[in-house]
This record gives C-alpha cells, structure tokens and sequence, in this order.
C-alpha cells in the first residue's frame, strides 16, 4: 500500500520549530520529521503535514514571516508490520 505524505522545508531548523509551535497553538496537526534525502539534501528537519492543512499552513507561515523552502509530496510505501519485532 502506498500512501502520499507532505513534507515542508526549511532552509533551517530555526524555521520549522517555529512553524511547528505556532501550528500546535492553532491546533493543525504535524510531524517533525527527519527530511527524506530523496526530496532534499539541505536543512535535515521538516514538517509531515496533511494535504488538507496546506492552505491553513500557508496562511499561518505567511501571517508569522516563516520562509517556507518547499512543500514535497512522495510516495511512500507503508509496512504495516513494521515496528514489530515477533
């Protein structure tokens, strides 16, 4: 199975704690995330966000002067047995 997952990039880590904690305040839901080198080989974190949070993303990063790099959508495919170890 695969699953579609968005990442938002940052130029720094300084961007995306900032990003982060103002989602949390709004109450969108993400992920900090190690950024897959497949999308970018810059800043090592990012953001996992839903696509269905972008436009309200895009608002708050604007609103708060936080440069957003990129957002990458991949294709991940998704074990569901991962993390199990018996």
């Amino acid at each position: 199975m695969q699953k579609v997952q968005h990442y938002i990039l940052f130029s720094n880590h300084e961007r995306a704690i900032r990003l982060y904690k103002k989602l949390a305040s709004e109450e969108i839901e993400t992920t900090i995330a190690p950024t897959p080198r497949s999308i970018s080989k810059c800043c090592g974190v990012s953001l996992m966000v839903e696509e269905k949070d972008l436009d309200a993303i895009k608002i708050c990063a604007k609103e708060n002067s936080i440069e957003i790099l990129k957002i990458a959508k991949i294709k991940q495919a998704f074990d569901p047995k991962r993390n199990r170890y018996c």
